[in-house]
């Protein structure tokens, strides 16, 4: 008995951590979390033909293409045209529907997903417990439980990239010239991935040095940061595109459109802090934020104690250690917000159907719907492929950010993986800079898409 409960004592972390994964992958697959995430969201659908018939009865459904308000009197008073147009009413409704869980799991890579939600939430729980566990360095990887979030970690970034790759080579998700243009940016990636960590970009530009790590593994690093800034470009497009309409950029005054004062806050608040947290990397504004002068606590005790004021000038800010710190809850509370707008994001991203709709509807006297029907199928069909652009980047800060938590020296155990890479620089350096390397590129590509619907190169449409 006593053995055992040495045995229990010993092991407590890795129980506790074995324990909150069992249970959570219990709990999220007998409780669908990623299908509640996202029901209540309306999609819409547009019919070939209500009445094929031709046929209108009294109580059928026709599209209102007049005036609201307007009475039948009303338009028989008007002047008639003597052009007879052909044009079916019948054709020009759109149908709202609202989702809920039959409806999700219609829809393609749905089950993909939720395989990805839920990794991401078990690897995350099990890091975010790994941080508040005390364990020793002479305890072993075994005692201390570190074992579990390092795996559920590894397979959940595994996951996320992998299906990442798969929606981006979708064959009717995207245009051929978004996939073309998605190359050549994952080339100008590699290439820029390759000046930063080989260093030709001088230090006074990026605050980041890769001390440890030899050639091959630098150029490893380069290649899945090209890798990333490729497959991140149409998502980033599309998440651009919904801060477009859902901020009503383009003033077209329709409530289906516009998502409220509370959306348009969330909408600019994620912008401003995903470009806010990527400048932080970037040595001009990390040389206003940090002051150099006070290395620790007591020695701006004693700059405060002889009042030398010139010491101060031009550099004030905080510590390193605090600096540090910020950068940390910054691409926490970046990859939050990012899942938090998900929702958001979606609806306007089906609400962009309406709006192709409602243009081809008023853009002739005979409007020709074949495009707008095609969109809204499209946008439908495709929901869940959106869904998955709109959740893997937060997904990736988020475990690259747990990642860069856990202590170097647990990895010291993988002895494969050590001969390969320096553990220690994997962990602290590799990890951290590959997720402010996601939330760089996503502001990038946000903001160059942002610039390009203000000038009118980009239009939605």
């Amino acid at each position: 008995m006593k053995m055992m409960l040495s045995i229990i004592l010993s092991n407590s972390n890795l129980i506790l951590q074995a324990s909150l994964a069992l249970s959570l992958s219990l709990l999220l697959s007998f409780v669908n979390i990623s299908s509640l995430f996202l029901q209540g969201l309306h999609t819409y659908i547009h019919p070939d033909d209500v009445s094929p018939n031709n046929t209108t009865s009294q109580n059928g459904v026709r599209a209102a293409i007049r005036r609201p308000g307007a009475s039948d009197s009303d338009l028989k008073n008007r002047k008639r045209s003597k052009e007879k147009f052909e044009f079916d009413e019948n054709k020009a409704q759109i149908f709202r529907l609202k989702l809920n869980d039959n409806h999700l799991q219609s829809r393609l890579y749905f089950n993909e997903f939720r395989s990805v939600f839920n990794s991401t939430i078990v690897a995350s729980s099990c890091m975010l417990l790994h941080k508040f566990l005390s364990g020793s360095k002479d305890s072993g990887i075994l005692a201390n439980g570190s074992l579990v979030p390092i795996l559920l970690g590894f397979a959940g970034v595994c996951r996320a990239f992998i299906l990442i790759v798969r929606v981006s080579f979708e064959r009717s998700a995207s245009k051929r010239s978004e996939k073309q243009l998605s190359v050549l940016l994952g080339v100008l990636g590699f290439l820029l991935g390759l000046t930063i960590v080989f260093g030709i970009v001088p230090p006074f530009v990026i605050d980041i040095e890769f001390e440890s790590l030899d050639g091959f593994g630098r150029f490893w690093v380069a290649v899945f940061m090209g890798c990333i800034a490729g497959f991140l470009f149409m998502p980033a497009a599309k998440s651009a595109r919904a801060f477009w309409l859902g901020t009503d950029q383009i003033r077209c005054n329709l409530s289906i459109i516009c998502c409220g004062w509370i959306g348009t806050m969330l909408l600019y608040a994620n912008y401003l802090l995903t470009v806010f947290t990527s400048l932080l990397w970037i040595n001009p504004l990390a040389k206003l934020l940090v002051n150099k002068s006070i290395e620790d606590t007591k020695g701006s005790h004693l700059i405060g104690r002889t009042g030398d004021a010139d010491e101060l000038v031009g550099n004030v800010g905080m510590l390193q250690s605090d600096f540090d710190k910020l950068r940390l809850w910054c691409l926490l509370a970046s990859g939050l917000l990012q899942i938090v707008t998900l929702r958001l994001n979606l609806q306007i991203y089906l609400n962009e159907a309406v709006l192709c709709w409602y243009q081809r509807l008023h853009a002739s006297k005979v409007p020709d719907l074949d495009f707008s029907r095609a969109k809204v199928f499209l946008h439908n069909h495709y929901l869940c492929l959106a869904v998955l652009q709109f959740f893997v980047p937060p997904a990736l800060v988020l475990l690259f950010l747990g990642f860069s938590q856990i202590d170097d020296y647990l990895f010291d155990n993988f002895q494969v993986v050590c001969t390969l890479l320096p553990c220690s620089a994997f962990v602290k350096e590799v990890a951290l800079f590959v997720a402010w390397w996601v939330v760089f590129v996503w502001s990038i590509f946000t903001s160059a898409s942002l610039v390009l619907y203000r000038r009118g190169i980009l239009y939605v449409s």
